[in-house]
């Protein structure tokens, strides 16, 4: 059987071929670097395979060319910049992998990065224009690996007759797609990093607790970790509900005689309404995302923080950090800056703060806050930033190594409200200043000198911890507790958000349970 991807170019017909386990592929010579887009790393979970984890991709005869991203997975609309699924061809193929190299050589055995996307366990793909690695791989003369994985209800909904977390395996089957393959496009298999942000750093984290995934990488790098894991009553408790809106039960069987795309506004209809049930799904519902690793027991056997703890992940380096004002973006595109009360924050307060104290602790520790002020701090330290400092702090209680660093530069756009808010490091890692993301935080206009230079210094953290395990910056320990300051003039300095520390201090980040 022959198999080819779209038409190429009449210039790229001279492009580099690689053989891969499965079959040659043909990419392209782009700004001096080879680049192979859209090759299958597993057959299309579709019919058969619908609601299954990933099967290996079936071989093919000749040179498929490796011109056009995949088609991205099923998914909801998703936030401003997260998503843009329907600017790339549709199709059923979504189990794809993207290749930058510097050059296809297996003599180069150059350190091999691979992106895993956010997007709340819910949107996202990696055709995404801000996810363009040319720079990361040009830069840091290394390989730099994007893939799909299943989202929303394909890849995480906890369903009778299928396997948990198939987003979280398909990760795992694109992670052995490198490893068997990456020596041919000039990368060590050796020497992987996985990075993620957002829902990517919860897969990321995810993967270091998995004993399927171990062995695949060397390093990881989470960006904002999210601390929000589903128990498996919990999970299956959503997927009921996921099930209901689309009028079936929560099996496969039921569930699969739902086109995938139209699959998806269960979930949408579902996160709209997620707040009234708060009594029953507790701090999910106010995420409004049913989606999240589900601790069950076999294919994520616990959370990332007590795997780590009990040295699951020790031989693994960990760079791991936040945003200064993570929660930021959110209420600027919920129109809710300067509109926040006094009863928001303490329902806030009383929800998300740890301890039977937690809200007078917060108050305490931050009398002159605005309820703005007090309101995304909490959000913040709840959702993204004591997970990502108590991820960093498991590792080294678990005998591992780890770093940690803040991003507190803040973004441009927003006539300067949007600070150093949830997402900033996509557009300065990437350097993509005016795609998806960036051109909301960037304000569409050309980067400063000193967006540039911060740019550069994130690529060259990231590729040089990629390369010798140390990013160039101090290991975080429990008695200094240094940290990377990322701003204008980055520095090394204690971690900078002690109040907040102090107050999360001996909490234990668990899987959300059903109160219901």
């Amino acid at each position: 059987m022959t198999s080819s991807g779209p038409l190429a170019p009449a210039a790229d017909t001279a492009g580099p071929v690689v053989r891969t386990a499965a079959g040659a592929v043909r990419g392209s010579r782009e700004d001096g670097l080879a680049v192979f887009r859209g090759i299958p790393f597993a057959e299309p979970p579709v019919g058969e395979g619908r609601f299954a984890a990933p099967r290996p991709v079936r071989a093919w005869d000749g040179t498929r060319e490796a011109y056009a991203f995949g088609p991205p997975p099923p998914q909801e609309a998703g936030i401003q910049g997260r998503s843009r699924a329907g600017d790339t061809q549709l199709g059923d193929d979504w189990l794809t992998v993207n290749v930058w190299t510097p050059e296809p050589d297996p003599a180069a055995r150059r350190p091999v990065m691979v992106w895993i996307y956010g997007g709340a366990y819910k949107v996202g793909h990696s055709g995404s224009p801000g996810y363009d690695a040319r720079h990361i791989a040009r830069d840091g003369d290394v390989v730099v690996v994007t893939f799909n994985y299943r989202v929303g209800m394909e890849g995480f909904a906890r369903i009778e007759g299928a396997p948990a977390n198939r987003g979280l395996l398909d990760q795992v089957a694109a992670l052995e797609w490198v490893r068997d393959n990456i020596a041919a496009f000039g990368g060590d298999p050796g020497r992987v990093t996985v990075f993620g942000e957002s829902a990517g750093a919860g897969s990321v984290a995810a993967l270091l607790a998995m004993p399927r995934a171990a062995g695949l990488f060397r390093r990881a790098i989470a960006q904002s970790v999210p601390g929000t894991y589903f128990s498996d009553e919990l999970a299956r408790d959503l997927a009921t509900a996921l099930a209901a809106e689309a009028g079936r039960r929560p099996t496969a069987a039921d569930l699969a005689t739902v086109d995938p795309r139209q699959l998806t506004r269960a979930g949408e209809a579902l996160g709209a309404k997620m707040r009234q049930y708060q009594d029953r799904w507790g701090q999910a519902a106010p995420t409004v995302t049913p989606f999240a690793p589900v601790v069950d027991g076999e294919v994520l056997p616990t959370t990332p923080w007590r795997a780590l703890a009990s040295g699951a992940a020790r031989d693994v380096d960990l760079v791991t950090g936040h945003n200064r004002e993570e929660f930021q973006l959110f209420l600027v595109l919920g129109g809710m800056l300067g509109k926040i009360t006094d009863e928001q924050v303490t329902a806030a307060l009383r929800l998300f703060a740890p301890g039977p104290d937690g809200e007078r602790a917060y108050r305490a520790a931050f009398p002159d806050a605005t309820a703005d002020e007090l309101y995304e701090r909490i959000q913040s330290d709840w959702l993204f930033r004591m997970p990502s400092l108590h991820l960093a702090e498991a590792q080294v209680a678990g005998g591992g190594r780890a770093y940690a660093y803040e991003l507190t530069w803040p973004a441009p756009g927003g006539n300067g409200v949007l600070r150093a808010c949830h997402g900033l490091d996509i557009p300065l890692l990437f350097g993509t200043f005016t795609a998806d993301l960036g051109a909301l935080l960037f304000a569409g206009a050309a980067p400063s000198s000193e967006a540039e230079a911060l740019s550069s210094r994130f690529r060259t953290s990231w590729t040089a911890f990629a390369r010798t395990g140390d990013p160039g910056w101090p290991a975080y320990d429990t008695e200094r507790r240094l940290v990377q300051v990322l701003d204008t003039r980055p520095v090394v300095t204690a971690y900078p958000e002690e109040e907040s520390r102090r107050i999360w201090e001996g909490h234990e980040f668990s899987e959300l349970p059903l109160l219901g």
